[in-house]
């Protein structure tokens, strides 16, 4: 068997498992649609917030809550010394 071969072979074995995940996705959706709504009133009832995006510092963790000068608390010259800080940008207010 040729190598173009068992590389064509092996890429349609992964685009079918692709589908399946994404079938089986979809599936799974659709059967905790019950549970997905009533954690997602339980959190507007208890006005929890945003989803925790990383653990380092606070104004990388919830990016909606922090102000634009958080990351220079410590000196307004400082440079960013946390790797998400790179990856989030300061909130737009």
């Amino acid at each position: 068997m040729r190598a173009s071969t068992r590389f064509l072979l092996s890429l349609a074995a992964a685009v079918a498992l692709l589908a399946a995940a994404a079938l089986h996705a979809r599936a799974e959706r659709a059967a905790r649609a019950p549970e997905i709504a009533a954690r997602a009133a339980l959190v507007r009832r208890l006005g929890l917030t945003d989803l925790c995006l990383f653990t380092e510092a606070r104004y990388t963790r919830h990016p909606s809550q922090a102000d634009r000068f958080a990351p220079f608390q410590d000196h307004p010259g400082a440079l960013e010394h946390f790797p998400s800080g790179a990856l989030v940008p300061a909130p737009e207010r």
